[in-house]
């Protein structure tokens, strides 16, 4: 284990949450390593922990290119082109991001007892690490150390998405298939961004060592 592995462990300790950084700038904050036995996050450190990744710059840069995206591709016309209409489409995406998250890793987790950390497996084959953070969407551990059915990703994402589609999304786009869509579309990122977790550590490990190795050559 490198010096910045050391670090981070202790800080999870300490903490319960993460410093690490998917690429070395993706925050990273809810995913476990090399911890077995954490403390249990409380309400406010789980708000806290969400909070900490809506304001990080790298949460900006993307929904950025998010909105830079949907520019591109017109969608929502309704807010038109130029930049109030840019304005408008990173103002949208911001905030749907930001209200799943929230819901989903904090407000339903702390009212049900559960814990939104992403556990890392670390072992194994492919296929048995890829079924692990696939099944993190529909099985997720609970403060006293249980394991339960993922209410919180599952209903948390559903209530975002019910939200985000009647309250500042166009009018035109508030029907119960929006809600539909937009509540699959995040599933689906959030089962993406499961695997990239899971196996990112082991990306990260080899390119330290290679990194070590390097510097230890004369």
């Amino acid at each position: 284990m490198t010096t910045k592995e050391q670090q981070n462990v202790e800080h999870e300790k300490k903490t319960g949450t993460s410093k690490d950084r998917i690429f070395w700038i993706m925050p990273n904050f809810m995913s476990i390593e090399d911890v077995n036995t954490l403390p249990k996050l409380t309400p406010g450190q789980k708000f806290k922990a969400v909070g900490r990744g809506l304001i990080d710059p790298f949460e900006f840069f993307i929904i950025g290119i998010a909105a830079g995206l949907d520019q591109a591709n017109n969608s929502n016309p309704q807010y038109g082109q130029g930049a109030v209409g840019y304005g408008k489409r990173y103002a949208t995406d911001y905030a749907d991001n930001a209200v799943e998250n929230v819901m989903a890793s904090a407000a339903l987790p702390s009212l049900l007892h559960q814990d939104p950390r992403y556990y890392e497996l670390g072992h194994g084959g492919f296929l048995r690490r890829t079924r692990h953070a696939i099944a993190r969407i529909f099985i997720t551990p609970t403060d006293s150390g249980g394991t339960q059915f993922n209410y919180s990703e599952i209903f948390g994402a559903g209530i975002a998405a019910g939200i985000s589609t009647y309250t500042y999304h166009p009018v035109e786009q508030r029907s119960i298939g929006t809600v539909v869509d937009v509540w699959g579309t995040q599933m689906g990122w959030d089962c993406s961004l499961y695997m990239l977790k899971e196996f990112w550590p082991d990306f990260r490990r080899r390119h330290e060592r290679k990194a070590a190795a390097a510097d230890a050559q004369p």
